[in-house]
């Protein structure tokens, strides 16, 4: 398909600017090449999914992974953290767990002349790439404490703001089945997620090569291919990749489609209790300039907005009760507001 037709805002004006930002598009889909291969050294089969969290990434954003437990997620994370440099920590949500257990706390000192201070003792979200594992198992406390972070990349103890590190991601894992003992994510903090990434089993010729390596006696290691400060350029870079008109048409129009208030399908009118706000349409912008980018290419397509539908709208919908009646499933939402697109 097509995707240059109207230059972007972001689109350079004159042809050494134009092959300039072509020839880093270039050097970093090169080198994102590179990232795929020494994440496939550890992780079998997956491509989307380490795709999907790889655009994550590029476009500056958190991701929820969707999937039963031993598909690798945690694996994944830690894989991604050697792979592009990033200081990474692992949060395992409990109901128990205190905003104070992941944001930090306060702790009175006494010096050796008997002086009194309070001197705050960072948490783990103070980090760069920050796993939450099983996070609809954290009381609804905890998970506004991690709202903050995740929009406003600073956290509040005691009435002063601390800045978290730069930059700074959440990838949280969710396990679909178990439902006991869980809390359901708000809406709010649902929307700040870039994209819901469902997890699927692995085929049959990854499942082999994975049981044939991770039970010999020595695995292959990931190994360092970006820095943090090389992801920050790149995610610099995402935003500077000029969108053609028909893209941004194709955005627009598959967002408002799926609100009842604005659309003209007749199903989303009777499944659809409420649809995607504007941010829905800010995080497909970003996120197909970043599946272009992760492909070398120069600019994304109407292809790149049908691929990325589902994981950016799925968690910003919700089914009425005449959808649940009649057995209708987001997914085939999506598709039915995909299908004049495709």
């Amino acid at each position: 398909m097509t995707n240059i037709d109207v230059m972007s805002p972001a689109m350079p004006n004159d042809d050494a600017s134009v092959e300039k930002l072509a020839g880093e598009i270039e050097a970093l889909g090169q080198r994102l090449r590179q990232v795929r291969q020494s994440i496939g050294r550890v992780i079998f089969g997956q491509h989307t999914t380490i795709d999907q969290t790889l655009i994550t990434l590029l476009a500056g954003g958190h991701a929820l992974l969707i999937g039963v437990p031993g598909l690798a997620k945690t694996r994944l994370v830690e894989t991604l953290g050697v792979v592009i440099g990033l200081d990474d920590k692992r949060v395992q949500c409990t109901p128990d767990l205190m905003p104070a257990d992941i944001v930090g706390s306060e702790v009175l000192e006494e010096s050796d002349t008997g002086r009194r201070s309070f001197r705050f003792i960072q948490g783990p979200v103070f980090c760069q790439l920050l796993m939450a594992d099983e996070i609809n198992r954290a009381s609804p406390r905890t998970q506004s404490a991690l709202l903050q972070a995740m929009q406003e990349h600073r956290v509040s103890i005691a009435g002063q703001y601390h800045a978290l590190p730069a930059p700074f991601h959440v990838l949280a894992t969710q396990n679909p089945l178990e439902q006991e003992g869980t809390y359901p994510l708000p809406e709010a903090q649902l929307d700040r997620f870039l994209l819901e990434i469902d997890v699927p089993y692995p085929d049959l010729d990854a499942e082999r090569q994975m049981l044939i390596v991770t039970t010999g006696p020595q695995e292959d290691k990931a190994v360092e291919v970006m820095t943090a400060e090389e992801l920050l350029a790149a995610q610099r870079l995402v935003r500077r990749v000029p969108v053609g008109e028909s893209v941004v048409n194709a955005i627009l129009t598959l967002v408002r489609a799926g609100r009842a208030e604005t659309t003209d399908i007749d199903e989303v009118r009777r499944h659809v209790a409420w649809g995607p706000g504007p941010r829905a349409s800010q995080a497909l912008m970003l996120a197909c300039r970043a599946r272009a980018v992760l492909d070398g290419r120069f600019s994304p397509s109407i292809d790149d907005v049908l691929a990325l539908a589902s994981p950016v709208l799925r968690h910003r919908m919700a089914l009425s009760f005449a959808a649940r009646a009649d057995g209708v499933t987001l997914d085939e939402v999506i598709g039915r507001l995909c299908a004049p697109l495709a």
